[in-house]
């Protein structure tokens, strides 16, 4: 099959690899369709990184079932399926308990199987394949990954109708959060860098939109909240930007709030300074938030599908660019250059 493999230097090429295949009777193979390019997968851009050199990489996916095993019931061939990439060890103790995305062991075991999505084919447990409604297309499902971190983050945070959110961060984990805050019955304010970003929260129902690179961000949230701070700030830029967004979101909260951290970063140790006094003596609450997993008895996945499916969750106004795989550094290019390409979520298609 073709597959977009790590080089030395950061970069992807073209190759003809080996087709994956079914190592279990309960195990599935699907053809992937649609695949999404994510901040995890930016963050990894260009950099020399020898333990991922020749990997296939992609963490966002749908596809068509090609091929299933003796055992499995969930879904037949043909069937159109979001694929679901985040795959726990199944021995350890949060996976017994559904706190997959808690794995010690998630990473290395979901890039052996699920999360190869710029490939042409991907092989999965029958559990992590969920059938799309008619109306759903591949590259709509593409974006269900970056919908449901940020539901998960949701769970986490205790929103309720009429909290006052601030959301930093409006690429499409941002975007979504917007979307589930408002669904929630949360007045939002939404800030970030990019114009265009910025516009497009305001069509997805943003209260109000801040530049934080022109605009006084604590003002904007004081405004709205009578000076108190926002009851819950999302931290959704992460990456490099962290020592400066994390410090920025706890002086937008109000005492008693509560910050919940959905941007990711790099491993290693980050330096972030903090006004730490404030923290404690405003009782401050710091959640992190780590992909998804269940929510008490529901997939969190699921969730995120049904809410799409009905119209909750908006889609196609997300999608700026579609690339084929043999162009996917022409795509990573697109993506991480937003400010010059108005790029919000890229997807490679096959």
């Amino acid at each position: 099959m073709k597959a977009a493999r790590k080089t030395a230097d950061g970069r992807f090429e073209i190759v003809e690899v080996d087709e994956p295949a079914l190592p279990a009777a309960h195990w599935v193979k699907a053809r992937v369709r649609m695949a999404g390019i994510c901040g995890t997968d930016l963050r990894h851009w260009q950099k020399a990184e020898p333990d991922l050199r020749c990997c296939i990489m992609g963490l966002e996916l749908a596809g068509e079932v090609v091929e299933v095993g003796a055992e499995v019931e969930r879904v037949a061939i043909g069937d159109r399926v979001l694929i679901e990439s985040v795959l726990g060890c199944g021995r350890c103790e949060w996976c017994r308990v559904q706190q997959y995305n808690r794995s010690p062991d998630l990473y290395p075991t979901r890039r052996a199987s699920v999360s190869r999505a710029y490939a042409e084919y991907v092989i999965g447990p029958q559990h992590k394949f969920h059938i799309l409604p008619g109306h759903i297309g591949f590259d709509d499902a593409a974006l269900l990954d970056t919908y449901v971190v940020a539901l998960h983050a949701q769970h986490l945070s205790g929103l309720t109708i009429g909290s006052r959110v601030a959301i930093i961060g409006a690429g499409p984990i941002g975007l979504g959060q917007l979307m589930l805050a408002k669904a929630g019955g949360a007045h939002v304010t939404i800030l970030d860098r990019l114009p265009h970003a910025l516009a497009l929260a305001g069509r997805l129902g943003a209260d109000r939109m801040v530049d934080v690179g022109s605009g006084d961000a604590a003002a904007a949230v004081a405004a709205m909240t009578d000076d108190r701070g926002a009851d819950i700030v999302f931290e959704c830029a992460g990456g490099e930007s962290m020592p400066e967004t994390l410090p920025l979101a706890t002086r937008l909260v109000r005492r008693g709030g509560r910050v919940v951290i959905v941007g990711g970063f790099d491993d290693g140790v980050i330096a972030i300074p903090l006004e730490w006094q404030r923290i404690p003596m405003s009782e401050i609450t710091l959640i992190p938030s780590a992909s998804f997993a269940f929510h008490d008895i529901h997939a969190e996945q699921r969730e995120a599908l049904d809410l799409v499916a009905r119209g909750i969750l908006k889609t196609q106004a997300l999608i700026t660019h579609r690339f084929p795989l043999d162009r996917i550094n022409d795509a990573f290019a697109v993506a991480q250059d937003r400010r010059r390409t108005e790029a919000i979520f890229v997807g490679p298609t096959m």
